[in-house]
């Protein structure tokens, strides 16, 4: 191939349907689902049934050089499926409310929130050091409210995750998903984890299957479309899962028994290596310690208003 026309490296080709290399297969009208991870997730779920869905990179991985391809599909798009994103995010025009002013005429904008339940997993929290937000502690990117408070010299009881204290980062967890949702009109996701699974979520933000199908059934609700279901034949969001506790599996009244480590693309990490690696990480990045401080405050009274 000449140097005109270069071979498409491996991430071009996985989006060959949004550069261009390729139709997106079956027929419909044409979807955008536009967003982070949960965002290809919640595609997979809504393809067919009337509806031809574009694979399209996650909304944080879109540079300059991408705005001419997501045009050319906004140009086609009958139904825009987005999470909340805020104008000029990093930089371009990728706000929800900016992509849904270049729909066509007859195009549809249906708002889903981002999805975070810390009911079955309250210790873990996300956090983003103000200094470089990129920066992600090592082995696994999910921070640990005791190793937090460790690190910050005010060490949390052993015995502090109780089922209540399980319960109640629960409850707060989805008041601040009900915010989020009627603030931004979005389809309502939080009402599913009335009687939590693990089969729900594999971590702090990565919904399973049964979440994905549910909130496809709701977004086609939304749009007016018939009503169709999709067995992608396999899991979604799979390739972290965080440890299970065993005041967890009490407070919700799961089988199972308690794990005492991760599972990142398919192999174990022992949670006391995580805990080592992440104190070794904040020593060197104590602005992360501060943002987790002030951003999960409610978290951390909760935590300590347990045990008194």
């Amino acid at each position: 191939m000449s140097d005109e026309h270069p071979e498409p490296d491996g991430r071009t080709r996985h989006y060959g349907d949004f550069y261009g290399l390729s139709e997106p297969a079956g027929e419909g009208d044409v979807t955008l689902v536009i967003g982070n991870c949960q965002a290809e997730s919640l595609r997979i779920f809504l393809d067919g049934g009337g509806l031809r869905t574009v694979r399209t990179p996650p909304i944080h991985e879109l540079v300059e050089a991408d705005l001419p391809h997501l045009q050319r599909w906004l140009a086609r798009t009958r139904l825009l499926v987005a999470q909340p994103i805020r104008d000029g995010y990093h930089g371009m025009p990728l706000g929800t409310a900016e992509l849904a002013a270049v729909l066509p005429g007859g195009g549809r904008l249906v708002r889903v929130p981002v999805i975070r339940f810390a009911g079955l997993y309250p210790a873990h929290v996300i956090v983003r050091p103000p200094s470089d937000p990129s920066l992600v502690p090592p082995l696994v990117e999910y921070h640990d409210i005791r190793t937090i408070a460790e690190a910050a010299g005010q060490p949390l009881a052993e015995d502090a995750l109780t089922p209540d204290l399980v319960r109640r980062v629960a409850e707060l967890s989805l008041s601040e998903l009900r915010r989020r949702e009627v603030a931004n009109d979005t389809v309502v996701a939080s009402d599913l984890f009335a009687a939590p699974s693990f089969d729900q979520m594999r971590t702090l933000n990565h919904p399973g299957n049964p979440v994905f199908a549910a909130l496809a059934a709701r977004v086609r609700e939304r749009a007016g479309v018939p009503a169709f279901t999709v067995d992608p034949g396999r899991p979604v969001l799979v390739s972290v899962h965080a440890p299970r506790e065993r005041a967890v599996l009490d407070a919700w009244s799961l089988d199972g028994e308690p794990t005492d480590h991760w599972v990142v693309g398919g192999a174990p990490i022992d949670s006391e290596e995580v805990r080592r690696a992440h104190l070794a990480w904040y020593a060197a990045h104590p602005d992360a310690v501060a943002a987790a401080l002030a951003r999960h405050a409610d978290t951390l009274r909760l935590w300590r208003a347990i045990t008194g």
